[in-house]
């Protein structure tokens, strides 16, 4: 295993940001469910708020093996059960962000598996922004949303 990312790099405007080689999430989708968000524990860095599983890369762990690492780990996705679709990337250039979209080919129950989760739901696009979000998804939330109506 490479070297953890588990920590903060700090942007030039002292904005902090979690994973020392960037970080990942996983935005599962299903035509039927809907997609996947976490419930963020209040501890963590905008707790309280609803967002992606996901988090620090590992040196040298591509951002795809970080995503689904992360989902196994914080909500029990398994990686068997998804097939991924595409992904996007925010590149600040000290530090990214890549959220790897992946369509549910199989019914799964999420399983909150670590103290990072207060929740983890199945929710309607139409209804996420409903939902009090992490504000880097809610950021990247429509684009992503868009993209995913196109691409079924």
């Amino acid at each position: 295993m490479s070297g953890s990312g588990d920590a903060w790099v700090y942007g030039p405007d002292g904005a902090r940001f979690w994973g020392r080689y960037g970080a990942a999430g996983l935005l599962v989708h299903s035509a039927e469910r809907g997609v996947l968000l976490q419930h963020r524990a209040l501890w963590s860095h905008h707790g309280d708020t609803w967002g992606l599983p996901g988090g620090a890369r590992h040196e040298n762990e591509s951002a795809l093996d970080a995503a689904l690492r992360e989902a196994e780990e914080e909500a029990g996705v398994p990686a068997r059960l998804v097939r991924v679709s595409f992904s996007s990337v925010i590149d600040l250039g000290f530090w990214s962000y890549t959220t790897v979209v992946a369509l549910a080919v199989e019914q799964f129950e999420p399983v909150i598996s670590d103290t990072e989760s207060i929740a983890l739901r199945w929710v309607k696009a139409a209804d996420v922004e409903l939902l009090p979000l992490h504000p880097g998804f809610a950021a990247s939330w429509p684009a992503l949303r868009d993209r995913l109506l196109q691409t079924g």
